[in-house]
């Protein structure tokens, strides 16, 4: 049993974050003892580890709250997991189509031999 202070040191966090996720229903907040501090057990540390884990992999917290509660259906689990995919792999075309064009914009620049003109600013304006 840990104090929040102890348990946000030892996940690198924020207590605020702990605080939020309470808020939010991701984590139930211990009681409060007549005198001293909210305790917080080892379930509290592994929901928690669960939360960052799945927002490391780019999951929302709507997401995350949903993905709790699928503990024993790895079907709809995996559907979630395929969604998230399909939206990497849209994100990450979109980044390559601009890598590609703010490549061409650059060797216009190198290849620009008028010095008061950017090609760059003239294809923005």
């Amino acid at each position: 049993m840990k104090t929040i202070g102890k348990l946000a040191k030892e996940l690198d966090i924020n207590v605020e974050t702990i605080r939020f996720y309470e808020r939010k229903g991701l984590i139930v907040q211990p009681l409060k003892p007549d005198c001293g501090y909210r305790m917080y057990g080892d379930n509290h540390v592994s929901h928690l580890k669960f939360i960052l884990k799945a927002k490391a992999l780019g999951f929302t917290l709507d997401e995350v709250a949903s993905l709790m509660t699928m503990s024993g259906n790895c079907s709809d689990v995996e559907s979630m997991g395929l969604q998230k995919l399909k939206l990497i792999r849209e994100k990450i075309a979109n980044l390559q189509r601009l890598e590609h064009v703010i490549q061409h914009m650059t060797n216009s620049c190198k290849a620009n031999h008028d010095p008061s003109s950017c090609p760059i600013i003239n294809s923005l304006n």
